[in-house]
């Protein structure tokens, strides 16, 4: 047995597309060392399968709405989707020229020309061309939008979100009508004001014609709509476009499903591959695509895809053979008897990009400031370090901020800033002398299914209870959390955020009063204000800068509480070849193309 201990000096960067699951903006994580991949005793070998674990069932083949936006999801969309970039173990962006090219013609103002290889198509045969483009540009740029949210409940008062689309749009949105050419392989995007994370924020999604043939429209006819349509303006906001609605209806909501939908088209890929099978809520058969030459080219034939929650469970189909690589909640007792399985299976330790948070509603209960500094002070973070990753990180501390992590050069200045110091230990008389008497009830939604997420609720609890709070158990199973984020069924939230770690644009997404994302309902109009600046600022310190001032008015609003950067671990059989740890959202699944079965 190999076990390796990835060391890692951690390097400022916030989500891009972050999905949900273990959680982290801006704590981007750069390996200084890693151990080579096992490669058996002999060459690996071409064809065969792996099959590999995850912990949340599959829910839908579009991973860019906010309700599919979750790990699994992105996971199979990253073998599914062909792309410009991707990032490697080491969080650098690598350019796929197979695929296709993007090249920077203006600084100044910012203007950058993306064109797709001739040849890349979708698996019906349709080309992956500048509609495709086009259309990716009108989800991610908001361009359309003119509604108006109410800061207090969140809701859109006047006008109309289209796109229902997970990310941050506020970089994306500073670009005019693409410029389409090259025999309609290629766009030009053109900004208004430069755009730090330009590199990262764009690639084709859907394809094109599918939503248009939802739509009962030509492909010509949609991109032309997308071309014509006038910006969107909530100080004017006119009449719902019901073309572009019949669009986004379908594309917020139609590729959402947890078995293999009977039309094809809501599973076509560009990628390396297409899913064959799915048995709800257990598991998932990829197989690979006979077209693909446009990227890196997958060793094995197939992949797939089980899905266990439990970490012990995970480890016993690990001993059985019944699969061959697994990433379990890292714990003391899953390292230990991963460790007693031998030379059968090989271990790799690390830092995640990833934190657990407890997130408050700014609604309900909690839409009093000093109701939530009391629950606040109530929470035992140290308790539940030491609980959940104490034994498995030494000396291991609550995480002190809501954008940094101990590796960034920034964390400390922004803890010495932000005023997390005043919930460094439980205080009890202190919650009691805000709520004056009251004895709020608080339900707390979790996945209950997640042994960490399961201990902290249990600590938050027992601990709150002590200060007057009635707290209800609104714990979920692993298959439900995450489409219950942001619909107003609980008051306090336990789960995670992963990042790409490299970019900045995963703040907004995270905070910004705007964001589908934004699920607590945050809405402060000074942290919008340095939000926007930060995503047209390429300059690292002054991001930094703006970062700290973002973090300070989190926790000057009781936002909720960091809990503690997340520990990996992932494991895989001996005659499984090309597997490497990777920190961020990715996980082991970063290089699936170099896995192979070792004969």
């Amino acid at each position: 047995m190999r076990i390796a201990r990835i060391s890692k000096a951690v390097a400022l960067g916030a989500a891009a597309a972050l999905a949900l699951s273990a959680c982290a903006a801006n704590t981007g994580t750069t390996p200084s060392t890693s151990a080579p991949a096992a490669t058996g005793s002999e060459a690996p070998a071409m064809g065969g399968e792996v099959r590999v674990v995850e912990v949340n069932p599959f829910t839908s083949f579009n991973t860019n709405t906010a309700n599919g936006n979750v790990d699994i999801n992105s996971k199979i969309a990253y073998t599914m989707n062909g792309s410009f970039n991707y990032i490697d173990k080491d969080l650098n962006v690598v350019k796929n020229e197979k695929f296709g090219t993007y090249e920077v013609l203006s600084q100044d103002p910012l203007s950058v020309k993306y064109t797709v290889n001739d040849g890349v198509k979708w698996s019906d045969g349709e080309a992956v061309n500048a509609d495709d483009l086009v259309f990716a540009w009108a989800i991610v740029s908001g361009h359309f939008n003119d509604s108006k949210i109410d800061e207090n409940t969140g809701k859109v008062t006047s006008g109309t979100t289209y796109f229902d689309y997970a990310g941050d749009t506020t970089g994306m949105n500073l670009t005019d009508v693409p410029v389409v050419g090259d025999d309609n392989r290629s766009v030009t995007l053109n900004f208004s004001k430069p755009f730090a994370d330009w590199e990262i924020s764009f690639n084709p999604m859907t394809p094109a014609h599918v939503a248009a043939k939802k739509a009962g429209m030509s492909t010509a006819d949609l991109t032309k709509m997308l071309m014509n349509t006038p910006k969107g303006d909530p100080a004017k906001p006119v009449a719902v476009n019901k073309d572009l609605k019949k669009v986004s209806d379908f594309w917020n909501t139609g590729y959402d499903t947890k078995s293999l939908p009977t039309d094809k088209d809501l599973y076509l890929s560009s990628g390396p591959f297409i899913v064959k099978d799915i048995v709800p809520d257990r598991s998932m058969t990829l197989v690979k695509n006979p077209d693909y030459t446009w990227g890196p080219e997958p060793k094995v034939d197939s992949i797939v895809v089980r899905y266990i929650a439990d970490s012990a469970a995970q480890v016993t189909a690990l001993k059985n053979g019944e699969v061959d690589i697994i990433a379990p909640q890292a714990s003391t007792d899953t390292l230990q008897q991963l460790q007693a399985l031998g030379d059968t299976i090989n271990i790799e330790q690390g830092q995640q990009l990833a934190y657990d948070h407890l997130d408050l509603n700014f609604t309900g209960v909690f839409k009093d400031s000093d109701v939530r500094e009391a629950f606040m002070k109530t929470v035992p973070r140290q308790q539940i370090v030491d609980t959940v990753i104490g034994k498995l990180v030494p000396d291991a501390k609550p995480l002190d901020s809501q954008i940094f992590v101990p590796a960034n050069a920034s964390y400390a200045a922004a803890v010495a800033a932000n005023g997390s110091t005043d919930f460094n230990a439980v205080d009890i008389d202190g919650a009691k002398k805000l709520l004056k008497g009251a004895t709020p009830t608080v339900r707390i939604m979790y996945n209950k299914e997640n042994p960490n997420r399961l201990d902290a609720y249990s600590l938050i609890a027992e601990s709150a209870t002590q200060a007057g709070f009635k707290v209800v158990d609104g714990g979920l199973p692993g298959n439900q959390w995450g489409a219950a984020l942001g619909n107003g069924t609980y008051d306090a939230s336990i789960f995670g955020w992963t990042s790409p770690g490299v970019g900045v644009s995963g703040v907004p997404q995270l905070f910004g009063s705007k964001s589908s994302s934004n699920f607590s309902g945050f809405k402060n109009a000074d942290a919008d204000k340095l939000m926007d600046e930060l995503v047209i600022t390429p300059d690292k310190a002054k991001q930094d800068e703006l970062q700290i001032q973002i973090d300070t008015l989190l926790w000057k609003a009781r936002y909720g509480l960091p809990l503690f950067q997340s520990a990996g671990i992932q494991a895989y059989s001996s005659n499984i070849g090309g597997v490497q740890f990777m920190p961020n959202q990715t996980g082991v699944w970063w290089n699936f193309w170099d896995w192979s079965v070792n004969s």
